[in-house]
């Protein structure tokens, strides 16, 4: 079994708002991005959690990214906008651009905002939370860097762009849909590597187009593979799907999108620009606007105990309802605290040694 070391939640936060500060992020920008990376380990989504701080940390500290971003409303009516990140960090510009989007749809029933000139914001997952708070139906999505392959292509041309929603129940949880259009994200390729693990064949394909096992081979001139894998089983719906969030959060905001979509990920130098940073959209609705919100929260309840009751296929406990395995893994995680695997934990205690920022 591998060995891990666990934090409690609030360890890894302060060190994050900590570090993030000592880089030059002021303290309440570096809160906010601290807790959309915490909420992505609380989650067991470890691949875009504090296993990503020292990538945040150095485009930083070295000026790629933009540590005191002045956000601009560039275009805007009643229920839309587009907003220019200044480059900043996407964990501290992706949070207020959404909290706009909110704003409209409390205001005007729905919102929706585009935003160019950012960059990697976290998890999609924490923005839809965000919107349950407020008794809304959220939506988020973000292009990325290009490491994905699209059907019957070898060469990386989209990122793993992914896209969530949410929807309040009542008496039971939100129903969270918090996904890639890729077969798989790629910090979890980073995590095999750390970990020197195969992959299964259908994640990635190696520079010559053919399946891989190996994860370095995508470090190696190789790429992810769209959800679904092959075309024969279904990969062109994710190859649509990613483009579909490209365009929106891309083309619709002005971001550079596909293969011009600015390296954050692994080292690569995308060709030329067509527009600023990457791009994320958000959008909020007002439940009242469509029905009454008690009654759709009855129909989400039933609707989640419809599909837990159906028949279990054999060797499993029964269909889940999405957003149910980060669920069961917060109440874990915030009980007996985050567990890191040796190499990330290694990168923290060097992150602390560097910066003489203590860890814990």
């Amino acid at each position: 079994m591998l060995e891990v070391t666990t934090y409690p939640a609030e360890v890894l936060g302060d060190f994050s708002t900590r570090l993030l500060v000592s880089a030059g992020v002021p303290p309440d920008d570096a809160a906010q991005a601290a807790e959309v990376l915490i909420a992505a380990d609380l989650r067991g989504i470890d691949s875009h959690g504090v296993a990503r701080l020292r990538g945040y940390f150095e485009a930083v500290r070295t000026g790629r990214i933009n540590a005191t971003p002045e956000l601009r409303v560039v275009r805007e009516t009643l229920t839309t906008a587009t907003v220019d990140g200044d480059n900043g960090l996407g964990l501290v510009v992706g949070p207020r651009a959404n909290e706009l989007a909110m704003d409209k749809a409390v205001d005007a029933g729905s919102g929706w905002v585009a935003v160019r000139n950012t960059n990697h914001f976290g998890i999609a997952g924490y923005y839809v939370l965000e919107a349950l708070e407020r008794d809304l139906i959220g939506w988020a999505m973000t292009n990325s860097s290009a490491l994905v392959a699209p059907v019957f292509g070898t060469g990386r041309m989209l990122g793993t762009n992914p896209l969530a929603i949410a929807f309040p129940g009542d008496e039971e949880p939100p129903i969270v849909v918090d996904l890639a259009t890729s077969a798989v994200a790629f910090g979890k390729i980073e995590i095999a590597r750390r970990l020197s693990q195969p992959i299964p064949e259908g994640w990635a394909i190696d520079a010559s187009g053919g399946p891989a096992t190996d994860p370095q081979a995508v470090f190696d001139g190789g790429a992810l593979l769209p959800l679904g894998s092959t075309r024969e089983l279904g990969g062109h719906k994710g190859y649509a799907l990613a483009m579909m969030v490209d365009v929106l959060s891309a083309a619709l905001s002005g971001a550079n999108w596909g293969p011009f979509a600015p390296a954050f990920a692994i080292t690569q130098t995308p060709p030329g620009s067509v527009g600023a940073g990457i791009g994320h959209f958000f959008g909020a609705l007002r439940i009242d606007g469509f029905i009454e919100p008690d009654e759709f929260k009855r129909q989400v309840d039933h609707l989640a105990r419809t599909f837990r009751a159906s028949p279990p296929a054999p060797g499993t406990n029964g269909p889940l309802v999405p957003g149910d395995p980060e669920r069961a893994a917060e109440a874990e995680r915030r009980r007996a605290g985050i567990p890191l695997i040796p190499a990330v934990a290694a990168d923290l205690e060097a992150l602390a040694t560097e910066t003489g920022v203590p860890l814990g």
